[in-house]
């Protein structure tokens, strides 16, 4: 008993002692150790940067939604005040209140956390909060919010749950944007719950910072307006288009369709979030023709007044391969020869450069290289080297074969084009402003090459004008009084390695020509039930280009003045059959410009033929005949002379010319000749009645055969 009652007494001398060294001994390390265990930190997010269109309007920013949840066991909770808060959260939400109530009675019998309702706007909250009942937790969630929903979804792009951006801009600038997170100290009790303490040391968040870019959102309303209504006209899969200054490389709008809302990404389907415009890489088809004809005319590859001879079946074979145009097109002009897209002549044309050559004026073109653009996503697209190349790989590249582009590689080419040969690299981002209002950061346009000489582009640029005509494959692209330039193209799709005969249908061209302001790229995908650029891309452009000068000051003033002045477009009149002198003052009257192929004698031959769609003031090539008038040794023998051809020839003109021959004239109407007795051909004597007919609209079709 004394041994068990010495134990008993030594116990709290023990505990007396420990407390002692606790104390006293060890208490001020075991103090520093609670305080390192008790006190931790937690971050202050920072805010996400604004995002705004070139004129400032918002297109991206940071919106406050409200989740409201329950803890079941605080004290003095009674069912009452929870059918209360769950009554009211079904009137302001519009779901049965059952349906939280629900909620509280499933939940675990120790859950103290019920989640009830998410993404409550702040009036909602505020109903909420003004019932006063304890145990219900409001707490702030931030998400991104795009304010005019879809409108530029793919350049912008769209963040994560994170609040981190997945692609486009959001990608791109994602460090800019997010800013630099605070941080708090807090104190944890032993069952962990998180107290704030005053006085606790804290570090502010700095807010991210926000981006202005070149996107002008009227622009891109329309770019996606028209691209809708054209990619549901033609039935096409999806289509992608793109609108940038020449000037500067700046990204004034970037579409795609099918598109989705970047507020609520998820929802759509992950091809409609993908960026065709940067990361679709595909055969440019007759696009890429630019490059060939900047080859082709810096190298002198290229004869004054060539005609180029394409079979009449419209098909030549290149080392076993066949290779046509889309119809057959026969004797062509160089000029001809981009106006009417052909294939067969491209090829011709291709194949008298070097290898070596024609792919470095590819590259120079910006293919087969990134254009570093400020969103991300871009790929560089495909193009073998020389090397790599078969006996046919020229001729097919010369027209958008064997080698793959994205459109804004395309869009970046023809940029070039219509910026005296200058290349731009294209931007999204004009500037960077922290929360104050300071410019961080100033995008500075950035010039990467000269891609051609001044002189080679003017000498293309009315044969990609002509393109845009009544006769060029373009025909569909044109706006009244407006002067536009650009390409058609039309590729076919391949699909586990073979060509199939779907279609991608592409239209690039720039506008105003006297000062581009714009270049807008349209390309669909599988447009039915024609796959041709033209026919298809070519309208879209129409109503684009149309709608954007109906925005823009200058260009309604430059249409309105062209529309008051003589037309740019002319019809080539007919000079067969005429003099020299005589073609002079007909090619005066139509502004034109002739060159001579022969010594002497009378026009046999023109290109542009009679009737063609050509520019005020371009060239005409005729070829002479070497003796005086086209006779045969027969009615030469007899003194007789052969009548020319007078349809489309000015009535002054034609007068003039018979009476050179010796023939009398009878004129019946005034202006243009449109009938003629005798036909053109026949031989009669000298002295004899010509009889001529006119009529006074001298742009009428002017090789219009005669009925008499």
């Amino acid at each position: 008993m004394f041994i068990i009652l010495g134990l008993l007494f030594l116990l709290p001398a023990a505990l007396a002692f420990q407390l002692f060294r606790i104390n006293y001994v060890e208490g001020e390390g075991l103090r520093k150790l609670w305080n390192k265990q008790a006190i931790t930190e937690i971050s202050i997010p920072a805010q996400r940067g604004n995002i705004y269109d070139e004129n400032g309007t918002l297109l991206a920013t940071n919106a406050v939604d409200y989740q409201i949840a329950l803890d079941p066991k605080i004290e003095n909770l009674t069912r009452e005040k929870i059918v209360q808060l769950t009554n009211t959260l079904g009137k302001v939400t519009g779901v049965p209140g059952s349906t939280y109530l629900k909620k509280v009675d499933e939940a675990p019998s120790r859950s103290r956390y019920v989640v009830l309702a998410k993404n409550l706007s702040g009036l909602q909250k505020d109903e909420i909060a003004a019932l006063n009942i304890r145990g219900v937790i409001i707490e702030e969630e931030f998400r991104r919010k795009y304010t005019f929903g879809s409108l530029a979804a793919h350049a912008l792009g769209f963040v994560n749950h994170n609040m981190d951006g997945r692609t486009g801009i959001e990608a791109f600038y994602n460090d800019e944007l997010k800013g630099e997170d605070g941080v708090r100290q807090v104190r944890k009790d032993a069952l962990n719950r998180v107290f704030e303490y005053v006085g606790a040391p804290k570090k502010l968040p700095r807010n991210g910072y926000s981006l202005h870019t070149t996107i002008d959102s009227y622009i891109q309303a329309i770019l996606e307006d028209e691209l809708k209504a054209g990619v549901n006209r033609f039935r096409a899969n999806y289509g992608t288009a793109i609108i940038m200054d020449p000037r500067t490389g700046a990204i004034k709008a970037l579409a795609n369709y099918p598109t989705y809302d970047p507020n609520f990404p998820g929802k759509d389907d992950d091809e409609n979030r993908r960026n065709f415009a940067i990361s679709d890489m595909a055969e440019p088809g007759s696009t890429f023709k630019l490059v060939t004809a900047i080859a082709a005319v810096e190298q002198n590859k290229i004869k004054d007044g060539e005609i180029f001879e394409t079979p009449e079946s419209g098909e030549i074979v290149i080392h076993g391969l066949p290779l046509r145009d889309h119809d057959p097109l026969g004797n062509m002009t160089f000029q001809q020869v981009i106006m009417n897209s052909s294939n067969v002549a491209t090829a011709e044309i291709a194949m008298r450069m070097d290898d070596d050559d024609f792919y470095q004026y590819a590259r120079n073109m910006g293919f087969g290289t990134p254009t570093y653009i400020d969103i991300a996503g871009e790929e560089s697209g495909r193009m073998a080297k020389p090397f790599e190349w078969s006996l046919v790989s020229l001729p097919w590249m010369s027209h958008g074969y064997e080698l793959l582009a994205t459109p804004i590689q395309v869009a970046q080419a023809y940029a070039a084009f219509a910026n005296n040969g200058i290349m731009m690299r294209p931007y999204v981002i004009d500037h960077i402003e922290d929360t104050e209002g300071n410019v961080i950061s100033q995008h500075e346009p950035v010039k990467i090459r000269r891609v051609a000489k001044e002189k080679t582009l003017k000498k293309l640029l009315p044969i990609f004008e002509s393109v845009v005509s009544d006769s060029g494959t373009g025909e569909f692209a044109q706006v009244e009084g407006l002067r536009i330039a650009g390409k058609t193209g039309t590729a076919k799709k391949v699909v586990n390695g073979r060509y199939t005969s779907n279609y991608r249908g592409s239209f690039v061209g720039f506008f105003p020509v006297e000062d581009p302001k714009y270049v807008c790229f349209i390309m669909l995908d599988e447009p039915k039930p024609v796959g041709y650029g033209g026919y298809t891309a070519g309208p879209i452009f129409r109503q684009v280009a149309t709608r954007i000068a109906g925005l823009d000051d200058d260009l309604q003033r430059h249409i309105i003045e062209n529309k008051n002045t003589d037309v740019q477009m002319v019809l080539a009149p007919s000079f067969k059959g005429l003099t020299p002198d005589m073609a002079t003052a007909l090619a005066d009257e139509f502004d034109l410009s002739i060159k001579l192929k022969g010594k002497n004698g009378l026009i046999l031959d023109q290109q542009p033929a009679a009737g063609d769609s050509i520019l005020s003031g371009a060239e005409i090539f005729l070829t002479l005949s070497e003796t005086t008038a086209p006779a045969d040794s027969a009615s030469a023998n007899a003194q007789l002379t052969t009548i020319p051809d007078l349809d489309g020839m000015n009535m002054r003109a034609a007068t003039a010319m018979l009476s050179s021959l010796g023939l009398e004239v009878k004129r019946i109407g005034s202006g243009t000749v449109f009938a003629q007795f005798p036909k053109a051909g026949a031989a009669m004597r000298p002295g004899s009645m010509v009889t001529i007919r006119g009529k006074a609209k001298s742009l009428e079709v002017l090789t219009q055969t005669s009925s008499e």
